[in-house]
């Protein structure tokens, strides 16, 4: 691929921007050579006003997504969308979240332009393990854990159980989840059928990936290994 078709995929303005940003001299190798439209160069080794180039097609990544923030492209607040760079939101092929996390939820989301990999961590069949911990407004009453790991849990307006979660008690109002699915705020109608309510709720992991020392509302590529590890079995607790 030209280079300035790549650099314009990655967002950083359309073709005829792009070849403007080489006429400049902006564009550059690790040397501060200048570049040129036709040069073949490793994509790690380009620099655009002196900053290593976007990572290419097949970026994952993942947002320590803070409280008020929904998660959409359009909305009449703040959206995830927001807290990435500008021109991630005109890559080719797109960024999109992997699932959801609503506005009052904090923690660990992943963004992915490669179709096959979002679907891949969705699907059911992939049982892909989501951690949260959720502080609540009543004390556990003890038969939470036995009530969600039974595979027989209906949620109001379901018409299918859901499938067995662990939980994992933490302190008297302080408990962390470990479940398989991705229903429409599963962990608080969870704990709503316990006869309780959810006052924070943050998940700190998906699969073997935690948000480690990513500060909130900060994001970062995450490589190889890392997304290998969504598929792994839950290390935290």
């Amino acid at each position: 691929m030209k280079l300035v078709k790549l650099i314009a995929n990655l967002g950083y303005g359309s073709r005829k921007d792009v070849t403007q940003l080489f006429r400049a001299g902006r564009i550059t190798d690790t040397d501060g050579e200048v570049l040129y439209a036709d040069d073949v160069v490793p994509h790690e080794n380009i620099r655009v006003d002196d900053e290593p180039l976007d990572p290419p097609p097949g970026l994952v990544l993942m947002l320590n997504k803070p409280l008020g923030v929904t998660c959409s492209r359009k909305d009449p607040g703040r959206v995830v969308y927001d807290l990435l760079p500008p021109r991630f939101n005109v890559r080719t092929p797109a960024l999109s979240s992997v699932g959801r996390l609503d506005r009052d939820t904090t923690g660990l989301l992943l963004f992915t332009d490669d179709g096959a990999l979002l679907h891949r961590i969705i699907s059911p069949k992939a049982q892909v393990a989501k951690v949260y911990e959720a502080t609540l407004a009543q004390d556990l009453r003890g038969d939470e854990g036995a009530l969600f790991a039974s595979g027989s849990l209906m949620l109001e307006s379901e018409k299918e159980p859901l499938a067995p979660a662990q939980l994992q008690v933490l302190g008297p109002r302080h408990a962390r989840l470990t479940v398989t699915e991705g229903r429409y705020h599963q962990v608080r109608r969870m704990f709503a059928a316990a006869g309780n309510h959810v006052e924070t709720l943050q998940r700190v992991a998906v699969g073997a990936l935690t948000l480690g020392e990513l500060p909130l509302g900060e994001w970062r590529a995450l490589d190889a290994d890392e997304v290998a590890a969504v598929f792994a079995p839950p290390t935290v607790g």
